[in-house]
């Protein structure tokens, strides 16, 4: 499989050394026109989908809402799969509809990394009788939701106790969260979609780690999930998980017993 990865941060950076591990080589990345080349770094670099080399693939995504906008649909039109972990994207359904006709014209997929979360497939089982309730809690530190619309509905310097800044739907927290909310985009899309599934966000000063929870009920019983993630050493706030996550989808596209 040839690959090329979108992005050039700490994900796309954790992706490729653990794929070198396992022998399968990044030849190159999609970045930004005259991103700065990083010492060492022998990939292809290019600026746009038409430039990647002819063999390629599969796309990585690693770069976020944006960069998932503006190539993969170019990318799945001319037959590129593209793999991502920008699930909030979807929230959108103008791009979520170009996503899709991209990929029949391509004849190619998008594949949804499970990113920092996990009992996804215990969701998507679930999800083939009948879901009554999901509901998805994420929480932060206080100052890990700076750069969030959180900064202007409570006091996230000053904050005592844990505090709700936001309920509401999965799309709604996607649209107004686009780097915050992909977990709860993926919990929406294995379960009950973008406008069944509740979203609460919540800025906790006495916690240190970012918590994912998941509860849900339906014909398979009850379900509470728990998760309290670390991020990756070159990027607080990128989630160790969700680069994992992308590695892991690679490697089982490779095993011949798979789950």
């Amino acid at each position: 499989m040839s690959i090329a990865i979108l992005g050039d941060g700490a994900i796309s950076a954790f992706v490729r050394k653990q794929l070198a591990v396992h022998k399968i080589e990044v030849r190159t990345l999609l970045v930004r026109q005259g991103s700065h080349v990083k010492d060492g770094d022998s990939c292809l670099r290019v600026s746009d989908v038409a430039d990647l080399p002819a063999d390629t693939k599969l796309l990585v995504d690693c770069a976020g809402h944006e960069g998932l906008r503006e190539h993969g649909v170019k990318a799945l039109a001319s037959g590129i799969d593209v793999w991502t972990i920008s699930i909030g994207a979807l929230a959108n359904k103008e791009l979520e509809a170009e996503l899709m006709n991209a990929a029949v014209r391509g004849n190619a997929k998008l594949q949804l990394a499970s990113g920092a979360i996990g009992a996804l497939d215990a969701l998507r089982a679930a999800s083939t009788g009948t879901l009554t309730r999901v509901k998805y809690i994420g929480r932060k530190p206080a100052l890990g939701w700076f750069g969030s619309p959180a900064e202007d509905k409570i006091d996230l310097a000053n904050l005592a106790k844990a505090t709700v800044h936001f309920a509401g739907t999965a799309r709604e927290a996607a649209l107004a969260y686009p780097k915050n909310a992909n977990v709860a985009a993926s919990v929406a899309i294995s379960s009950l979609g973008f406008d069944k599934t509740t979203v609460e966000l919540i800025a906790d000063p006495e916690i240190n780690a970012n918590t994912h929870e998941i509860e849900a009920h339906g014909d398979f019983g009850e379900m509470r999930f728990s998760i309290s993630g670390k991020c990756l050493p070159d990027n607080p706030r990128s989630s160790a998980l969700a680069a994992m996550s992308v590695v892991a989808a690679i490697l089982e596209e490779r095993r011949l017993i798979k789950f």
